[in-house]
């Protein structure tokens, strides 16, 4: 790389840092000083507040209060109260999101309720086959445990497999590992011609970019809370059900929580109204509290502004990427079309594996997907420009052996 060229990048690297107007959340955050954290597409951030709030959990409402923590402190109510919190990060009104479980439970429940919801003479359950593998291995078994003929196949491809027999579609708003966004108003439109009903999972996309849930007429949706959300390792998941199919929602793992009546304990099932009916036992409290201070951080947040961020962060470190690295040595894989794409930037590279290792050793922190790609996530709320540039130069440093830091 010419002196020149990186001195430009810096320099405009730290005007776009100034000018942008999420810069100062950063703060809310620990991070080091001396590195890049690239990784919060599959672990986010500590925000610098949730220890204190999750002492008080562990020492207040648990250690003092004990059982009386279920009513004084809200545990009791907090799937619905958080799934609120959630619920304008993608796009949905209240009284639609519950909060608990995994992401891979809620997806069981949520496709065996939609081909439940989709009604007699349809068969077939439609899955990306580019998905997250643990999205096929569920919908595989849904389809089996309801007799239905599972068929994978690529999201572009779902609109020409749609017909008479589909019952269900499960598709991944952003893939995991190129980081390509696929069209969730145009595929649901599609879905939905068809008669069929769709379950959209938002691992990658909540948090990072608009999903417009209601807008859009989504059916289900599921997604975790660990990435961009910040919720904390193994944070619980939600359940999105849309309000027009709540009362048709047939969870097929009716625990007493969602029970109309939980402490009755009688010996037949009813179902509570409204989102309630996606929970299934007794909620992870400790971890549910520390995702719910983690969501301080969006309070006066615009999603279109960390949006825009997004897309500028990743068009500067492509750019710099292009600049910097040694011809031939990296290629993304990652949609160059803003329409097209997530929050994060996957680039084919030979030796992936060692290269990321060094990348970590220097201080800039990504992951890899074998055999071949190096993902670099991009968290508007505390990622920055010189955190792009950073990267970038390290990256061509490493690809080219050196070793200067």
């Amino acid at each position: 790389m010419s002196e020149t060229t990186r001195d430009s990048l810096r320099e405009r690297a730290l005007v776009l840092d100034a000018a942008d107007p999420l810069a100062a959340r950063r703060k809310l955050f620990a991070l080091d000083d001396d590195g890049v954290y690239l990784d919060g597409n599959s672990l986010g951030a500590l925000p610098v507040h949730v220890p204190a709030r999750v002492q008080d959990v562990l020492t207040r409402q648990w250690g003092e209060l004990r059982i009386r923590s279920w009513d004084e402190s809200g545990w009791w109510t907090a799937p619905e109260r958080i799934g609120d919190r959630i619920a304008p990060l993608v796009g949905a009104a209240a009284g639609q999101i519950v909060v608990g479980d995994s992401t891979s439970v809620n997806v069981f429940k949520a496709v065996v309720a939609a081909a439940r919801i989709a009604g007699e003479g349809r068969d077939e359950i439609l899955v990306d086959a580019t998905t997250f593998p643990t999205d096929g291995y569920i919908a595989a078994s849904a389809a089996r445990l309801t007799g239905h003929r599972i068929v994978p196949l690529a999201p572009a491809d779902v609109p020409a497999a749609l017909g008479p027999r589909t019952a269900a579609v499960l598709l991944n708003h952003v893939d995991y590992r190129s980081g390509r966004l696929h069209d969730l108003p145009g595929l649901t439109a599609a879905v939905h011609a068809a008669g069929a009903v769709v379950v959209w999972d938002l691992c990658h996309s909540a948090g990072a970019l608009p999903v417009g849930l209601d807008e859009h007429g989504v059916d289900l949706a599921v997604g975790c809370t660990y990435k961009y959300l910040n919720g904390g390792p193994g944070s619980p998941a939600y359940l999105y059900v849309a309000e027009r199919h709540q009362a048709a929602f047939d969870s097929p793992l009716p625990g007493w929580n969602s029970h109309a009546d939980p402490f009755g304990m009688t010996p037949d099932y009813a179902p509570a109204e409204g989102s309630v009916r996606g929970r299934v036992g007794t909620p992870d409290i400790v971890s549910m509290l520390t995702l719910e201070a983690a969501l301080d951080v969006w309070d006066g947040v615009s999603v279109d502004a960390v949006r825009a961020k997004s897309l500028a962060l990743t068009d500067f470190f492509l750019e710099c990427v292009e600049a910097y690295a040694p011809a031939g040595r990296v290629t993304s894989v990652t949609p160059a079309a803003h329409a097209e794409r997530g929050s994060q930037v996957a680039l084919r590279c030979d030796g992936a594996e060692p290269v990321m290792r060094r990348l970590i050793e220097r201080g800039v922190v990504g992951d890899l997907r074998r055999p071949d790609v190096l993902r670099f996530g991009f968290t508007p709320l505390y990622v920055g420009f010189a955190d792009a540039e950073r990267a970038a130069r390290i990256l061509a440093e490493v690809l080219a052996g050196d070793t200067v830091g």
